[in-house]
């Protein structure tokens, strides 16, 4: 199929291009404010209730956090909440695993979109990327971006500690490819999350245009800024607080 050869390609392209590069990270001394705004303050465990959820929310506004992450079922709360205030609604789609059908992937979004999302980070079908079903991958996130109608910000979520590298860069060019705005590292919810190097990769392979969101794991002050320096430009963490404030998480993976 043509669309295998052109992504056989372009992972040939970034594979030559890593082995001339090497890994300086990028001249960047974020603020407690400059991280604030690349935050995207998550609470997705199940067990969450709306008292915790309006928590969330106060917290963000507080402090300015890009937007609250939530499951579909608090679109329509969190959007109320944050009405005015500047941060953002996000919500996921086809959360944790990615495993749903296409079609239901498009209702949630649309469900996400008429309770006020601003922002859809869906998971990329991780077992059509792993059977190589490339086309199957690239159809799911275009479903997505199609019922997001180009006014909401797209994410895609690749579940990196799953994926080996050249899946990774396969990953990366065909959410590009479908028209995301952003590729993600990790849903938190399975072993792994964010790393340097997958962060680094995720960049070269999107180039400096496309949105790179470091997600698991990303829980203080440091770690943050190291994600940043390797080319995040946006990260998914329940240790907001702890990151802007400088202080030591409690024990989580998200």
């Amino acid at each position: 199929m043509e669309l295998d050869k052109l992504i056989d390609r372009i992972a040939e392209e970034v594979y030559r291009k890593i082995a001339k590069e090497n890994n300086g990270a990028l001249n960047n001394d974020s603020s407690s404010d400059d991280l604030a705004s690349l935050i995207d303050h998550t609470l997705l465990k199940p067990e969450a209730s709306a008292s915790d959820i309006k928590r969330v929310c106060e917290e963000a506004i507080q402090y300015k956090f890009k937007s609250v992450c939530v499951n579909t079922h608090y679109v329509t709360l969190v959007s109320r909440l944050l009405s005015g205030t500047g941060v953002d609604t996000c919500c996921v789609v086809g959360f944790p695993l990615g495993a749903s059908t296409t079609r239901a992937k498009v209702d949630e979004t649309i469900d996400a979109l008429k309770g006020g999302a601003d922002e859809i980070d869906m998971v990329i079908n991780i077992g059509a990327l792993k059977s190589g079903d490339w086309d199957i991958v690239k159809r799911d996130i275009e479903g997505v971006r199609g019922a997001a109608r180009g006014r909401t910000i797209l994410k895609v979520i690749l579940e990196t500690n799953l994926l080996n590298e050249e899946e990774k860069i396969k990953a990366c060019t065909i959410a590009k490819m479908a028209g995301a705005d952003f590729v993600k590292t990790s849903t938190g919810f399975n072993k792994g999350g964010a790393t340097i190097e997958d962060i680094r990769l995720m960049r070269r392979v999107v180039g400096p245009k496309l949105g790179v969101k470091a997600s698991g794991g990303v829980r203080d002050t440091e770690t943050a800024r190291a994600m940043i320096n390797a080319g995040a430009t946006r990260i998914g963490t329940s240790s907001g607080l702890n990151i802007v404030k400088g202080t030591k998480p409690s024990t989580g993976t998200y």
